[in-house]
This record gives C-alpha cells, sequence and structure tokens, in this order.
C-alpha cells in the first residue's frame, strides 16, 4: 500500500466532500420543513366568512348581468363567424 492510500484510509469522515454532498440533501429538506411549518403557524389561514354562500349567489348575479348586457354583442359575433345559410 503507498503512503497517500493509508492517509486516506485513516482519514475521519468528515473530512470527505461527498459525505458533505450527501448530507447537505436531506439536511436542506429538514430546514426548509421547519421553515414552512414556521410559516404556517405565523400566518394562519383566515376564517371562511359566515355569509360566504349569500356573497357568491349576489357575485354570480352580477356576473349574469353582465353577460346579458353583451348577449346582443355575442349574437353577432357569433352570426358572424358561422352564418346562417338562407334556402
Amino acid at each position: 500500500m503507498s503512503n497517500e492510500t493509508e492517509k486516506q484510509a485513516g482519514a475521519p469522515w468528515w473530512k470527505y466532500g461527498h459525505v458533505w454532498l450527501l448530507i447537505a440533501g436531506p439536511a436542506t429538506v429538514v430546514v426548509a420543513g421547519f421553515v414552512t411549518a414556521w410559516i404556517a403557524v405565523k400566518s394562519p389561514d383566515p376564517v371562511v366568512e359566515a355569509d360566504y354562500y349569500r356573497r357568491g349567489i349576489e357575485i354570480n348575479k352580477t356576473l349574469a348581468a353582465r353577460d346579458k348586457a353583451n348577449l346582443p354583442a355575442l349574437q353577432g359575433r357569433n352570426h358572424a363567424a358561422a352564418p346562417t345559410q338562407q334556402p
């Protein structure tokens, strides 16, 4: 055995770069998990309002009224795209 092989075989594990490369991936995931947990605890989601259903119905009515106002334009566009054939 050469002298350099003996030195490498006797070196502690933390002196090898490949070991740190293997440790870095899982360590990063653990740190990211703690950061995600901290963010989740620090800023919780807002509570859904009690009258969410009524507000949704109002929004749908507003959208339906807007769509009804655009109906002549939509009919004209559809007629221009696919005109009816006269017999």
